[in-house]
């Protein structure tokens, strides 16, 4: 059709949409792109602040681009675009749809937070959320005549709350719900599903809680493990820890490392080593009952600790009792948090008489010691509790206990109090254990039995105000090649929230993420807990646990932030580089030397060599682009039968991750760097006819010897 005339706006970033407006030039601003479609003629404009993406949006939808109209008149800032309504998105209900003779019922059963018991599996039920989008769920057991007629009833009820007729309606099966739709409930566990490291849940089922030790030499091997059990690392670095004291950092007695108070602030820096360079994680503590000129001062503190490490640190703000696996690790076992108080020297206020501490763990990993009110009613038969008077420690061993448990409660009675010890058995105590607690009183013994894990999937959402506001847009099916370097990224993986930043985001993105962190979860649907960790990583230097929730993480993508002209630097002086020649007919692959210079012997580098291949298919030639003369030529490499002494031991190559690598490995080619005699004898062939086979079936051996 020719007999057009209309004017398209074409407005986002990851997200681009291509919009109809008024053909107006009250229409036009400055931030966006304009196709102006006249039939046989597209105009595409660009408007001065308008983004990459638009641009090329802008070129796919037009055929031609040409400038052109009468323009007057000043043009108007850009438009702000509309933020979506995060508190009607969290309004969901759930409603219960059933025919009553001729009649269709709808009725409301439950607002949000929902549970997945709300949902009978006889039954259809409809799930409004704030009428952004409508989910009909279709019971299993449900007739066949409800299933059918599920998404008329989702109709019928659009046009009864008097909804647009363009809302979203998606039917979701029993057992086979969309992961969106989980997201709306507290919890959602599947069938037979996996928790944990081997764990499974069966509905109807109820079992003991099993502390399962966590092996953390899997860690660099497996980031997808590292991102579920949430550790970055195997804990085993430097810790460093300071109190906010005059809104200031003052540094604390490492023998009392581990111990925070209620009535504190505190910033703990951790320091790893990952690839032989060091890496930070800055944890922000911040007590229950600290006051709110010392939370900010230890929010502003953490960013000056962050300066001083080259902006290169993993921000943690964690909440008195919501602390991290890891945080937990790094202080092995010795965790210990006083309800209130303070560690400073000059205390306002004298130690209680009587304190009473429950102690949950099995190992120097996962054990955290909690101060609880000082009476029988704070007991539980599942743990162990410590009970501090001014004449001795009481060790209370609860009938469910289990032997490391007592191991642990052991290990933190001696910080706790340098009283004697005695331990009692839960039915045993003697009647001043009792009297130190106020007398006898009821408290918790039943079993403590296994709560399901929530199973969601990890949402990454990307937050910008290039368009004059600040909002966040959902990445479906996101991959690392979705985090834009122009801003901020949230990943949210329940259990943790991770703000990326790109090295090109603004300091109001960065600031305003955090909050924006914080509001999404206030206002998300399942009712989150709004003490949720928050961490903060910077591009390039991300932790295990976050590149573990993506499929397939290149550590190498953004090389390590440098540009092409500053890779380019970082080789020496290009200038000083000899070309070097090779004869082609002559050229001797074999041998360690050209026909023209000899050439030194060097750790093998795979990524520019390879295997070894006939002359005809493998030559290099003489840089003549006038690219400072480099060049890339496989003689570089001695060949595969001469590595000799740069061959390394199978046991520093076979089952290693990156980080664990020999210095100079290429992770992509580890059985390159095999001795001939390994090599023959893992894959039973020499390198030669491995290499010649097709690359599939190299992958799939490699994988096979933990060489992939």
């Amino acid at each position: 059709m020719y007999n057009i005339k209309r004017l398209l706006h074409v407005k986002g970033k990851k997200h681009v949409s291509a919009t109809e407006v008024d053909l107006s030039w009250d229409s036009f601003n400055k931030g966006d792109v304009f196709l102006l479609d006249l039939g046989k003629v597209l105009i595409q404009w660009n408007g001065p602040s308008c983004n990459i993406a638009e641009k090329s949006r802008g070129m796919a939808l037009a055929r031609s681009i040409r400038d052109g109209g009468e323009r007057r008149g000043e043009l108007k800032e850009p438009t702000r675009d509309e933020k979506a309504d995060e508190v009607q998105k969290a309004n969901v209900r759930l409603y219960h749809v059933y025919e009553n003779g001729k009649d269709l019922v709808v009725q409301e059963i439950a607002t949000r937070p929902l549970t997945q018991d709300l949902l009978r599996h006889e039954d259809c039920h409809i799930l409004d959320q704030g009428g952004f989008k409508i989910y009909v769920w279709r019971g299993k057991d449900s007739s066949k005549e409800e299933r059918k007629a599920a998404f008329g009833r989702a109709v019928g009820f659009i046009q009864a709350k008097g909804y647009s007729p363009t809302t979203n309606v998606e039917v979701v099966n029993d057992g086979a719900e969309s992961a969106m739709f989980k997201q709306l409930f507290k919890r959602w566990t599947e069938r037979g599903e996996t928790q944990g490291l081997g764990r499974t849940y069966s509905i109807g089922k109820i079992a003991k809680v099993d502390q399962v030790k966590f092996d953390c030499a899997q860690l660099h091997a497996r980031p997808e493990l590292a991102a579920e059990q949430r550790m970055a690392d195997d804990a085993s670095g430097n810790v460093e820890v300071w109190r906010i004291e005059n809104l200031e950092m003052a540094p604390v007695e490492p023998k009392t490392y581990g111990q925070f108070y209620g009535g504190d602030c505190y910033l703990v820096l951790y320091t790893y080593m990952k690839s032989n360079r060091p890496n930070y994680i800055i944890y922000m503590w911040l007590g229950r009952h600290a006051s709110v000129d010392e939370i900010t001062a230890c929010a502003f503190n953490a960013v000056e600790l962050d300066r001083k490490h080259g902006d290169e640190p993993v921000q943690v703000r964690v909440t008195m009792g919501k602390e991290p696996r890891h945080f937990l690790a790094i202080f092995q076992g010795n965790l210990i948090i006083y309800e209130g108080g303070t560690s400073r020297a000059q205390k306002s206020e004298p130690e209680p008489a009587v304190r009473l501490f429950q102690v949950r763990g099995t190992g120097e990993f996962n054990t955290k010691t909690i101060e609880v009110p000082a009476r029988a009613s704070s007991l539980n038969s599942n743990d162990v509790f410590l009970l501090k008077t001014n004449q001795v420690c009481y060790l209370w061993c609860g009938k469910g206990c289990s032997g490391d448990e007592r191991e642990m409660a052991k290990t933190v009675a001696d910080i706790i109090s340098k009283r004697d010890k005695q331990t009692v058995l839960e039915g045993q105590e003697p009647a001043e254990f009792w009297l130190a607690l106020g007398g006898k009183a009821p408290y918790a013994s039943d079993k403590r039995f296994q709560e399901p894990a929530p199973h969601y999937q990890p949402r990454l959402f990307e937050c910008s105000n290039q368009t004059g506001q600040f909002i966040m847009t959902e990445i479906v099916d996101f991959c690392q090649d979705d985090l834009d370097e122009d801003d901020v990224m949230l990943l949210d993986t329940w259990d943790e929230i991770f703000l990326w930043v790109g090295k090109a985001a603004n300091n109001y993105e960065k600031s305003e993420s955090v909050s924006a962190a914080s509001e999404y979860l206030k206002t998300h649907p399942a009712g989150r807990d709004l003490a949720t960790p928050i961490i903060m990583v910077k591009q390039g230097h991300e932790p295990l646990n976050f590149t573990g929730w993506f499929a397939a993480w290149d550590p190498y993508k953004w090389s390590d932030g440098k540009s092409y002209e500053e890779l380019k630097t970082s080789l020496g002086d290009v200038l000083a580089i000899s070309e070097i020649t090779v004869d082609l007919k002559n050229a001797n692959l074999h041998s360690n030397k050209t026909n023209s210079n000899p050439i030194p012997k060097q750790t093998p580098n795979p990524a520019s060599s390879g295997p070894k291949q006939s002359p005809q298919t493998h030559q290099p030639q003489p840089s003549s682009n006038g690219d400072n003369g480099i060049i890339c030529s496989n003689n570089n490499t001695p060949a595969l039968e001469t590595l000799g002494n740069d061959a390394y031991p199978r046991e520093l190559l076979i089952n290693k991750a990156m980080d664990d690598l020999p210095e100079g490995v290429d992770p992509t080619k580890k059985e390159y760097y095999l001795s001939d005699a390994d090599f023959c004898d893992i894959f039973g062939k020499t390198k030669e006819e491995f290499y010649q086979m097709p690359k599939w079936k190299q992958q799939n051996e490699k994988k096979q010897f933990g060489l992939f």
